[in-house]
């Protein structure tokens, strides 16, 4: 009998990367360039170190999995470091309401490391857990984070679960075991964001992924119908009560999700909602030369759910502050940019962004865009000025940066380069953004050299 489960175990072990759309292959090439660039600039982190606490370093093991934090683990643990640095600057690429490759590429490096296995075979990974998580997000008309469930450690745990029984050459039996174990794996709150466990939910859920394929791999079972049972994972984490259960509606392997959605490479090391009020804001202060001095009040509209996550209006940490859509506005006002350097303590402690915090005021609307992420159709950004004048930028439906506006090649290396290269010489950095562009020629995943 034809099910969700069943169709999702079969496309994972039948799907055929050679016969994706080119524009789904970008989006998994990119998606690696994007999120081995943040694991480097993330691995000095406090959360990186405190994470390998509870992970045992293996030396001397020809198997062990490299981490950014110089060490060799089994390939569970590796994911769950490389995962929270990947994951901790909130730098990684957006999609689906979540982050897909910041659990994706942790997970095909390590077990691929171990495994030996190739770049094409990376990338089919990346697409068939990309395409598991976008098509059940497909049947579900409603958004977790309005649940309070964070996406990414909860749809990112199937997904990594899928790529990493592709890896491991699960058959559909084992396959299904592996996504049915998975399933009561997925666990990650948006309570947690701007704190360090919004970067574990990253590392547990590539972890949890390997793990899950591990264990059905050794012969584990899980429910056959773990995805539509009336107990099942779709109802029990569906925002909507609704989820679309007839399997006919779910048209894995039918239509590329991937190509649809793509992922969304950031700008700036916060979180993806402020993104487009950002772009509005930083062009307001290039266009009539802002200061903190000029500035009466900034007026933010955006979508309640985006308003939802940014939970922390007046942030006093670097953490805090990339849920903040205040801090956004006044460190774009402050700075004139907002990059790495300006997501430390140091800097949203500073009185000058202090004080412009209090004259930030965020309104939302609870329309909906409908596509793959949880946004309002547009953000709009407005600033009374200390002179009287009223400065309005236009609306912004699509963030720089985004599947609609992309970066190109030239723009993500410099992104590489100055995330790399906190962690690497300049050169090797290069070198390394020069591999990874080339993912589908990758003999073995080893040649990614890490540490």
């Amino acid at each position: 009998m034809d099910s969700i489960t069943l169709k999702a175990a079969q496309f994972v072990t039948g799907f055929d990367a050679a016969t994706a759309p080119e524009a789904a292959r970008h989006a998994a090439r990119i998606g690696f360039v994007d999120c081995i660039g943040c694991m480097l600039a993330g691995a000095a982190e406090p959360a990186v170190d405190l994470a390998a606490v509870i992970a045992t370093p293996m030396p001397g093991s020809n198997e062990a999995a490299p981490a950014v934090n110089g060490r060799f683990y089994c390939a569970g643990d590796a994911a769950l470091i490389n995962g929270v640095a990947g994951h901790v600057l909130d730098f990684d690429d957006v999609a689906l309401a979540g982050h897909p490759s910041t659990v994706l590429v942790p997970t095909i490096l390590a077990l691929g490391h171990e495994r030996h296995s190739t770049g094409a075979e990376a990338l089919a990974a990346w697409l068939a857990g990309y395409e598991l998580w976008a098509h059940l997000d497909e049947i579900e008309p409603g958004h977790l984070h309005d649940r309070g469930f964070h996406p990414t450690a909860v749809m990112g745990t199937l997904a990594c679960a899928a790529a990493a029984a592709r890896l491991l050459r699960l058959d559909v039996g084992q396959t299904r075991h592996a996504l049915a174990i998975a399933a009561s794996l997925a666990a990650g709150l948006v309570a947690n964001f701007g704190s360090m466990t919004k970067s574990l939910h990253a590392g547990r859920t590539a972890q949890s992924g390997i793990h899950a394929a591990r264990l059905a791999s050794a012969g584990y079972t899980g429910s056959a119908d773990v995805f539509e049972h009336r107990t099942g994972f779709l109802r029990a984490f569906s925002p909507s009560g609704t989820p679309q259960l007839d399997p006919a509606g779910f048209r894995i392997g039918e239509v590329s999700l991937a190509e649809r959605y793509g992922v969304n490479l950031k700008r700036y090391p916060t979180c993806y909602a402020t993104h487009r009020a950002l772009d509005a804001m930083l062009d307001l202060v290039r266009q009539h030369d802002l200061a903190p001095v000029t500035v009466e009040t900034i007026h933010v509209h955006t979508g309640a759910t985006q308003k939802l996550m940014l939970r922390n209006s007046r942030p006093q940490t670097g953490l805090e502050a990339k849920f903040s859509m205040e801090f956004a506005m006044a460190g774009a006002v402050v700075q004139r940019r907002l990059g790495l350097d300006e997501l430390t303590d140091r800097f949203v402690q500073r009185p000058e962004v202090q004080a412009l915090l209090e004259r930030v005021e965020v309104t939302a609307s609870e329309d909906k865009a409908g596509a793959d992420l949880p946004n309002a159709p547009f953000d709009l950004v407005w600033v009374d000025t200390t002179d009287g004048r009223v400065l309005r930028h236009a609306p912004v439906a699509h963030a720089r940066g985004s599947w609609q506006l992309p970066l190109q090649r030239a723009e993500i290396r410099d992104k590489f380069l100055d995330c790399a290269g906190r962690k690497l010489p300049q050169a090797r950095a290069g070198q390394l953004f020069d591999r990874l562009w080339a993912l589908e020629d990758i003999r073995d995943l080893r040649e990614i050299a890490l540490i």
